[in-house]
């Protein structure tokens, strides 16, 4: 007897949806609006947290039933569908290694553009991952609730994750021989709105908030923080944009002094308010932990290496969260240093603070007893605090002393002062993470990519609090 998927509930978390599943129906994919478990071979069901959003998809599912790339539609509720399962790859996935694409695939793109234009679909676009390729290379087409609500003349998405596969080029003049009116009102549109990430307005949101964002941009937003706002502009390439020029300053120069160092992120570009770095390919560091039992020794000793490079080239804060490090092919690389010359910080306390929540702080400390006596012992002469009250009273705001940049292997100079950055707002950023790709907006399988969050140093400072905890 087949079990009841209405069993199933999907609500709203703070950061995720969250699941109750008592039957045996396995999950296969969850976004931002529901989640979609495997009924049959042929059939699948989506399970909404708002009911608002299951009859938006509902009603332009059903507009949809005539085009051959629309799922079928089998059944429905007021917080579920019932439609058509692929078990196949996604368009994203079927590209990954073409160095251009084919002909065949534009022609069929061409046609489900012109056909969701004609059936009066006000988002004509649709980004590669929401594209399956079933066997005889016919493309079907998933996530359809927004199709009523937000306008994508020109598909935005669609060429957004083909530049950033390197493929947009060859799509275009695919295009141009194809569809030459097409091509020219999608190149009049770009004209027309052309902003480039150097004039990508972010905002800062004042004490305590986020960077505020434009949401219609198409480039890639991987992560909003109390600093600024990070998009992925190219495979290997993101562009973090600052709500404050100031802070735009500080980080840029403390990337560009440290460029030697193996867990800096490399640096093509800056501006008066962005940096364009290197994208992370990988997960942080809090997530990668996630998923062991035990602390690795390789991972204690690549902690190590960072706050020891950091001590040693000068930084006042001496720190490696967790979420600020990832894990990429070439080592672990950190992120978010805009406060690392304007906090004196001698042991890294919000390190100490992940590995707890973790369970893996003990672990650690014995780690570096082993690999570092010296060390351990100036760490833990005191005890570890594990409170945000203990933690602030270990940081002191001073005067920022920014390093001088390293031009071709040039020797830093230490005295170029930039003044006193008293900020006590809570304005540290720089990580959602890579990749988990992110579009980690609507329904996608959220990636981790750069980006900011939550920093909880600048609350207001009370001297008069008794330091550490004395838990370990």
């Amino acid at each position: 007897m087949m079990e009841d998927f209405r069993l199933i509930k999907v609500t709203k978390g703070p950061k995720t949806l969250l699941i109750d599943n008592p039957t045996n129906y396995s999950l296969i994919g969850m976004g931002a609006q529901g989640a979609v478990f495997k009924l049959s071979e042929e059939r699948c069901v989506k399970i909404y947290s708002n009911t608002l959003q299951a009859q938006m998809e509902l009603e332009a599912l059903k507009t949809g039933q005539h085009l051959s790339f629309f799922p079928r539609l089998y059944g429905y509720g007021d917080n579920y569908i019932v439609m058509e399962y692929f078990n196949a790859p996604t368009l994203k996935e079927y590209l990954r290694n073409c160095t251009y694409i084919p002909e065949s695939f534009t022609r069929k793109l061409l046609y489900i553009l012109n056909e969701m234009k004609k059936a009066q679909f006000t988002m004509v676009d649709a980004p590669l991952r929401h594209i399956f390729v079933l066997e005889n290379e016919e493309l079907k087409i998933i996530d359809h609730v927004n199709a009523f609500k937000r306008i994508h003349p020109v598909p935005l998405k669609l060429l957004r994750d083909l530049n950033m596969m390197l493929l947009k080029e060859s799509f275009l003049s695919q295009v141009r021989k194809m569809e030459r009116e097409t091509y020219e009102i999608w190149q009049q549109y770009f004209k027309v709105n052309k902003l480039d990430y150097r004039n990508i307005p972010v905002y800062s949101g004042g004490d305590g908030e986020g960077v505020k964002v434009d949401s219609a941009i198409s480039q890639t937003l991987i992560g909003a923080g109390h600093q600024g706002a990070v998009y992925r502009i190219a495979e290997n390439r993101c562009v973090k944009i600052y709500g404050k020029p100031e802070h735009c300053e500080m980080e840029k120069t403390i990337l560009l002094a440290n460029q030697d160092l193996s867990f800096i992120p490399k640096v093509y570009e800056t501006g008066d308010n962005y940096v364009v770095m290197e994208y992370l390919v990988g997960p942080d560091l809090n997530t990668f932990l996630k998923k062991q039992t035990t602390l690795p020794l390789v991972v204690t000793k690549l902690l190590l290496e960072i706050v020891t490079s950091q001590k040693q080239a000068g930084f006042k804060q001496v720190d490696a969260p967790l979420r600020h490090v990832f894990v990429t092919n070439s080592g672990f690389k950190m992120v978010d240093h805009v406060y690392s010359f304007s906090r004196l910080q001698e042991r890294p306390l919000e390190l100490f603070q992940n590995l707890h929540e973790r369970g893996f702080l003990t672990d650690f400390l014995e780690q570096v007893k082993i690999l570092d006596p010296i060390t351990h012992a100036e760490w833990t002469k005191m005890p570890i605090p594990l409170t945000e009250e203990e933690v602030q009273m270990e940081i002191k705001d001073i005067p920022t002393v920014l390093p001088g940049k390293k031009y071709s292997g040039g020797k830093k100079d230490r005295g170029h002062k930039k003044g006193q950055e008293r900020n006590r707002k809570n304005e540290h950023g720089h990580k959602k993470g890579h990749e988990r790709d992110k579009d980690r907006n609507h329904d996608h399988d959220k990636k981790r990519e750069h980006s900011g969050k939550r920093d909880n140093r600048d609350k207001k400072k009370e001297p008069d609090r008794i330091k550490g905890s004395g838990k370990k």
